[in-house]
């Protein structure tokens, strides 16, 4: 017969993996934020060369992130075996000894705050990403027109319609 690990080794094992994890978070957060600063800078350089050149590094830290989200569910899936009813990192460390604990809550709120930064970082992307489409959709606006407001209601010259800034002839 083979002999059952005890408690003590399937604990240190689900510690060790915890803190594995919670160091790749930690490392892909960290270098998420910095390609989304990256990133930030050259939207406002308006340098879509520099842009596409983050795109593969954005995909790694896409696989990187989809790894560290199938181990987080694997972890949480071998608690649940163990008969503990974890359903987050935060409570899985609850779990564990009191000598790893802390460190591991500590990994654990650093991953949160990590987490709350990416979410702010990816807001203001967002935003200076529509405020540009935004001058644009002005820009092409202001060529359509030739630089006219247009009614909205009413009955407007039809020589007011004309692209004057691309044909003044016409």
């Amino acid at each position: 017969m083979m002999a059952q690990p005890n408690l003590s080794t399937k604990t240190h094992d689900m510690e060790s993996e915890l803190a594995d994890l919670l160091g790749e978070l930690l490392d892909v957060q960290a270098e998420l934020l910095s390609v989304l600063e990256e990133k930030r800078k050259q939207m406002a350089r308006t340098d879509g060369v520099g842009i596409d050149a983050l795109q593969q590094r954005e995909e790694a830290l896409h696989h990187r992130l989809e790894a560290c989200h199938q181990r987080r569910s694997d972890l949480l899936d071998a608690s649940r075996a163990e008969g503990k009813q974890s359903e987050s990192l935060r409570e899985l460390a609850e779990d564990l000894p009191a000598s790893s604990r802390g460190a591991l809550q500590e990994k654990i709120g650093e991953a949160a705050t990590n987490m709350r930064l990416l979410q702010h970082q990816s807001l203001t992307n967002w935003v200076v990403a529509q405020r540009t489409l935004l001058h644009i959709s002005q820009l092409l606006d202001i060529v359509a027109t030739g630089g006219r407001i247009q009614p909205t209601y009413g009955k407007g010259d039809s020589h007011d319609s004309r692209g004057s800034l691309v044909d003044r002839a016409a």
